[in-house]
């Protein structure tokens, strides 16, 4: 597998809007299903060797658990049980509404039922309309859909190792069906006092500092795939700090910054690799001195934080 292989937003964006709409259906029976957790990470999906999980969730008695699995290889999606039954359907043909009806039928054949509260995309604009009838996202393209689980698995090995050298408290490395990025967040213990004005989705996630290291697929008002890191609350000066590679720049999104570096611009590099490790830590360095972390303290280089394995003595 080529390391950071193409995926040009505008060659899958059909496929990208149906997968997305897939995504959100699985992870609101992830949202109902779930034990909530500090900033939502019950919520996002995890990789798998084959594509992408909920991980295992109770079933409605709490005697027994079960598991929704994306599997972007085979194109299917797969409903698992702990008693040993097994379905699954294939993920192309379908519109949302046929998925969203045979996800539902999956689940009632191993015993499981969902109720969701609000059957319907979050922050998409067709929020207003029900799952059920969605029968204009259908289009599903599977090598392209298959290139997207092959560069999230890529870029899920880069935030795991980026992810080890900081031991304070850190995210998993987790894929968002909300915004549809994979990510990984470092945190402060400051707590946030957000507006009673926000809504609840972003008071959670943003209750702490943190410095967020992502990347996401483009969407209408970025159309191209890019790696991303942040800061919130926002550092004053943090966007006059040069960042690394020389391709990498700031940009307003939101009413902050947002530092970015295209994927293609990393892709056609020596080490692309280390290119993007490097551009998460020209954010991360900057953002946590301005912020007053414990840059030193909070560092686990390789993982380390054995004082005598740092030292090489075991």
């Amino acid at each position: 597998m080529e390391l950071f292989p193409p995926i040009p937003l505008a060659q899958w964006q059909d496929s990208k809007e149906t997968v997305h709409r897939f995504a959100q259906v699985v992870g609101k029976i992830r949202l109902a299903r779930s034990v909530r957790r500090n900033h939502w990470w019950n919520v996002p999906y995890h990789l798998t060797g084959r594509g992408i999980t909920t991980r295992p969730m109770a079933v409605p008695d709490g005697r027994g658990t079960f598991c929704i699995d994306f599997d972007f290889v085979d194109h299917r999606l797969v409903v698992c049980s702990s008693d040993g039954r097994r379905v699954s359907f294939p993920l192309t043909g379908q519109s949302v509404a046929s998925f969203y009806r045979r996800t539902l039928d999956s689940l009632a054949a191993v015993g499981v039922t969902v109720s969701l509260p609000h059957p319907t995309p979050f922050d998409l604009p067709d929020t207003g309309r029900p799952f059920t009838e969605d029968t204009e996202h259908a289009a599903y393209d599977p090598f392209w859909v298959n290139r997207y689980w092959q560069v999230l698995s890529q870029v899920n090995l880069v935030l795991e190792e980026f992810a080890a050298g900081f031991c304070g408290k850190v995210s998993p490395v987790h894929h968002f069906w909300h915004t549809f990025d994979i990510a990984v967040t470092r945190f402060s213990d400051r707590e946030i006092e957000q507006p009673r004005t926000v809504d609840p989705v972003t008071r959670e996630a943003y209750s702490r500092e943190v410095v967020s290291s992502g990347f996401w697929f483009g969407d209408d008002s970025f159309p191209r795939p890019a790696f991303y890191s942040y800061a919130a609350p926002e550092p004053a000066g943090l966007a006059d700090c040069p960042l690394r590679p020389d391709a990498a720049r700031w940009i307003e999104r939101n009413g902050s910054h947002l530092a970015v570096l295209d994927y293609e611009e990393v892709r056609g590099g020596e080490d692309p690799r280390g290119a993007v490790l490097d551009f998460y830590e020209s954010v991360y360095q900057p953002a946590a001195r301005l912020a007053g972390w414990n840059i030193g303290g909070e560092a686990s280089p390789g993982g380390v934080t054995d004082p005598v394995a740092a030292r090489g003595g075991g």
